[in-house]
């Protein structure tokens, strides 16, 4: 029962997770018309920040799927720990992405005067060298998104219907037929003894089409010799295992019941029940 429970609880976290991630991703259009909007935002802050309120951010490029490039009309300073909280708080509200790589190139040299990548796994994160303000240059910045637009949540009904239908299949091919053979098979636990099946908790033989009864005693024996087979038991060990809790020891009794365990599996020739003289018993099995 708990088994079940817990496949149950799986299938519902696997059911939510694949509603939550049917919905539509946004567009790549949608998603890079709103960049290039936050990135002229981003522009614009920068260069207030740098007491210029009159020179323009140049139109944000995008080069490749996911990649854009920030220019500006005239050079200016720039300090890094800014850049870094103003793309962060840029692009959290207008609801991008938190993952992201930013380069500033100068534009004299072509080379990286900073960059750094902010990525929700806090040990990808690599933010460097906030104190130092790069001095007036023209600067253009490489801005790469690493991740989808945000996804919008809608039911899609086929993905739903196709789950409920494979709990249903599950439950009737998997758990009731799983159970029916449980119940079938309780009371088939078997040794092979030879061509012999010996079923210890019903106290019986069976050879082919053909069923031996055994009695209590001749059970307890022969369950001994099976989990020992080819191995000399002593006497004293199965009179104690069989007869000494009961409060019975009877001098004869052992042979007896090892004459008339003998006889029965007399039938099968790949199978002896050896006499140690002086010693004890052995199964003989081929």
């Amino acid at each position: 029962m708990k088994r079940r429970s817990l496949f149950y609880g799986l299938l519902v976290i696997v059911a939510v997770i694949t509603w939550i991630y049917s919905g539509n991703p946004e567009t790549p259009k949608e998603y890079g018309s709103r960049s290039k909007i936050v990135l002229r935002e981003v522009g614009d802050r920068l260069l207030r920040a740098d007491n210029d309120t009159t020179s323009l951010v140049l139109p944000v490029r995008e080069l490749d799927e996911g990649l854009y490039q920030l220019s500006f009309e005239k050079p200016l300073s720039m300090d890094p720990g800014l850049l870094v909280e103003t793309f962060e708080k840029s692009l959290d509200n207008g609801g991008l992405t938190n993952n992201y790589i930013v380069e500033v190139y100068r534009m004299s040299d072509g080379e990286v005067a900073y960059s750094y990548e902010m990525n929700t796994g806090k040990e990808k994160t690599i933010v460097t060298c906030q104190g130092r303000v790069l001095p007036t240059d023209n600067y253009t910045i490489m801005a790469r998104m690493l991740s989808e637009g945000k996804r919008t949540l809608e039911l899609h009904w086929g993905y739903l219907a196709g789950l409920l239908l494979l709990i249903v299949l599950l439950d009737l091919f998997f758990f009731r037929k799983k159970k029916e053979i449980i119940t079938n098979n309780q009371s088939e636990t078997y040794f092979p003894v030879g061509s012999f099946r010996f079923f210890p908790e019903q106290n019986k033989l069976v050879k082919q089409a053909e069923e031996i009864n055994l009695s209590r005693k001749e059970c307890e024996l022969l369950a001994i010799f099976v989990e020992r087979p080819n191995e000399v038991i002593k006497r004293e060990e199965l009179s104690k295992k069989v007869w000494e809790d009961n409060g019975v020891v009877v001098g004869r009794s052992l042979d007896t019941y090892i004459s008339k365990l003998r006889k029965k599996l007399q039938e099968d020739d790949t199978i002896k029940l050896t006499n140690i003289h002086g010693v004890g018993y052995k199964l003989e099995l081929d």
